[in-house]
């Protein structure tokens, strides 16, 4: 294999594998990129067994095609380093990559191409254009959620599901809920339900993040979920296991409304939890006719209130008072694009939704405290 490549094109594709190699691993293949030279281009695949991604990049010059794995992590430290713009890369047959630019010259050891793992194969799918800001929406109003719980693999992903015209990606890790719908037709028939671990629509967002495109391409079969822009292509493994039945976690009947200003709320949180226990950054909300008192305190340290105004109204002069997780109402007013949020509440034992005002296509689930 010998090609010269720009230094600029190489390296979008090969800073786009960084988060997908595995950098521990006890399979040393796992660390590696594939570089396929053929047909005037170098293609660059890299996976993690749930994650793969395959990058078409011209070249300037190929001498001579083939095919070698090489430290992913190494390769682009070498070519984020080099002054020059041309870059010159070959392998021999004992699988060593030589990497020259001006006056610098790197030999780093890879592995046989055949050790590498197959590409996910994707036969019986079929593709879809998706609008990128309708997925990037999706994601950010719902991966905060997730669960970091690794014992609890079926929540440590999203859950997909359509019906008729109309998409869910929800998320979940026990303590909180969070659910957007949207109107986007992904073609994946009248129903489909697929659990999508967190890393690979991470990587996604990135990916279309990147692209700059306005569309993508999209397809899923039993086991895997496809997008596709003009020069990539990423492979997500699904995750198996039961999603739990959120529906049933949406409570009804809650008919206390109060509406506030999200900056004013958002900026308010930050205040007051700063004395709030470091642990379980616990925040009482005390709801009375058109104010909003928020509370914490820490034996070790004190305590600090903050009032601000709401639309909220008294009925029978019954004052609300609950607590919440501080961070987790944090995480929802940061992922907001709206001025305003509507909180709907019951009682204080109860489950609160809080939604961007006026939309119907965002729900926020989150389980009081006891404090």
């Amino acid at each position: 294999m010998k090609f010269v490549i720009n230094k600029s094109d190489f390296l979008k594709p090969l800073a786009r594998v960084q988060g997908i190699v595995e950098k521990r691993t006890t399979m040393p293949i796992l660390s590696n990129l594939l570089m396929n030279v053929k047909d005037g281009k170098v293609e660059i695949s890299a996976t993690d067994l749930e994650v793969s991604i395959k990058d078409v990049t011209a070249t300037e010059s190929i001498s001579e095609e083939g095919s070698v794995t090489i430290n992913a992590r190494k390769l682009y430290e070498i070519i984020k380093a080099f002054t020059d713009d041309t870059i010159k890369i070959s392998s021999n047959k004992d699988s060593k990559v030589t990497i020259k630019g001006g006056k610098s010259n790197f030999n780093v050891m890879g592995l046989p191409e055949k050790d590498f793992p197959v590409f996910p194969d994707m036969e019986g799918s079929t593709l879809h254009k998706v609008r990128v800001d309708t997925l990037k929406e999706m994601i950010d109003r719902t991966a905060f959620a997730i669960s970091t719980d690794e014992t609890r693999y079926n929540i440590n992903g999203f859950l997909l599901e359509k019906n008729g015209n109309k998409i869910k990606l929800v998320a979940t890790d026990g303590h909180r809920l969070a659910v957007i719908e949207k109107e986007d037709d992904l073609g994946l028939g009248d129903s489909a339900r697929a659990l999508l671990p967190r890393k690979g629509l991470m990587e996604i967002r990135k990916l279309l993040d990147e692209d700059g495109g306005t569309e993508f391409s999209l397809g899923i079969t039993d086991k895997n979920l496809m997008v596709s822009t003009p020069h990539t292509t990423m492979i997500v493994r699904l995750l198996d296991g039961e999603f739990p039945d959120y529906k049933r976690v949406i409570p009804e009947g809650n008919d206390k409304m109060a509406g506030a200003d999200k900056e004013d709320l958002l900026l308010s949180l930050r205040r007051v939890s700063i004395l709030s226990e470091n642990r379980i950054k616990g925040v009482k909300f005390k709801f009375s006719d058109s104010k909003l008192v928020l509370s914490a305190s820490s034996q070790e340290i004190g305590d600090a209130t903050v009032e601000m105004e709401v639309n909220y109204t008294e009925n029978n002069n019954e004052n609300l008072e609950i607590a919440f997780n501080a961070i987790y109402v944090i995480d929802l007013l940061d992922s907001m694009k709206e001025e305003r949020v509507t909180i709907a509440l019951k009682d204080n034992l109860s489950p609160c939704i809080m939604r961007p005002e006026g939309s119907l296509d965002y729900t926020y689930v989150i389980m009081p405290m006891r404090l």
